[in-house]
């Protein structure tokens, strides 16, 4: 039985110790498209040598920077293909700005598996903290498994965050280079969906897609440079839903709504006629 909730549910995975550099922040950030205008000041912060202002999403990928295996979705009472699997949401709370290098200590436990079906969902949460046990961040994440639902479990919760009636305070379009998805699995995920094109077809995909986590960091910093003047230290706490698939070459449209200490963003494809990429996107502010 490839999902086991039973035995799933609350299981603990094995702590993470790991260590990252500026150098791997500026990595990051340049795999996110940081340094597109190497005359703006702004851009520049993302990238400077020693003391690179860090982005809240590069919470998601310092764990595993360096690894050059592709994942396995191999968890206790959790037994998937990797071509099944997609990403379905990410949450990051910072509790403190990450500094641009450290050490660091990650606990993560399964939090929730959800039967909807035709697919599974799996929810991880996970504790980072420093070699001194101070927090720096928080993180909830679900994967999406298709067609290894209808094994018995509850549905689990569907909500959505209302936007605005009103049109958006900013509009920003962010285009996504044809090498995009090739940089950023350099930042750990070697994940085939996103590189080998056979792969890619086997999983039903014309063609390899974005990682989910690279058009999640690349609208967080898209939001960041339209409304916060280009400063990281200002976000608390970044989250999205996977809605949609994005190819590289195309671009990234995000509508941006300030209310009440918070940016509600809506992500779509412009070549795609507005298609959903990421929604239910919510930045919060400090």
């Amino acid at each position: 039985m490839p999902i086991d909730p039973k035995v799933a549910i609350g299981a603990e995975l094995p702590t993470q110790e790991f260590s990252w550099s500026s150098s791997d922040v500026q990595h990051y950030h340049l795999a996110l498209g940081a340094g597109s205008n190497p005359l703006d000041e702004n851009e520049l912060r993302y990238l400077t040598d020693g003391t690179p202002q860090v982005l809240p999403t590069f919470a998601t990928v310092a764990a595993n920077f360096h690894a050059t295996e592709a994942p396995k979705v191999s968890f206790p009472g959790v037994e998937i293909d990797l071509a099944k699997v997609v990403h379905g949401s990410q949450e990051v709370t910072v509790h403190q700005p990450i500094p641009p290098e450290g050490k660091a200590r990650t606990t993560t436990r399964i939090s929730d598996v959800w039967d909807k079906g035709k697919a599974a969902v799996i929810v991880q949460e996970s504790t980072t903290v420093d070699l001194d046990g101070e927090p720096l961040w928080t993180a909830r994440s679900s994967i999406f498994a298709r067609g290894e639902g209808g094994f018995g479990g509850e549905r689990g919760p569907s909500e959505s965050v209302e936007l605005p009636s009103r049109s958006p305070d900013f509009e920003v379009d962010t285009p996504v280079l044809p090498q995009q998805a090739l940089l950023y699995r350099m930042c750990g995920d070697r994940n085939p969906l996103h590189s080998d094109p056979k792969f890619a077809e086997g999983a039903g995909f014309p063609a390899p897609i974005l990682h989910g986590l690279c058009t999640y960091g690349m609208v967080c910093k898209a939001a960041v440079d339209a409304v916060l003047d280009g400063d990281a230290s200002r976000v608390a706490g970044y989250k999205a839903r996977f809605a949609g698939i994005v190819y590289p070459g195309e671009t990234l449209h995000s509508r941006i709504w300030t209310e009440d200490g918070r940016l509600l963003i809506s992500v779509t494809v412009r070549e795609r006629d507005d298609a959903p990429a990421l929604a239910d996107v919510v930045l919060t502010l400090t």
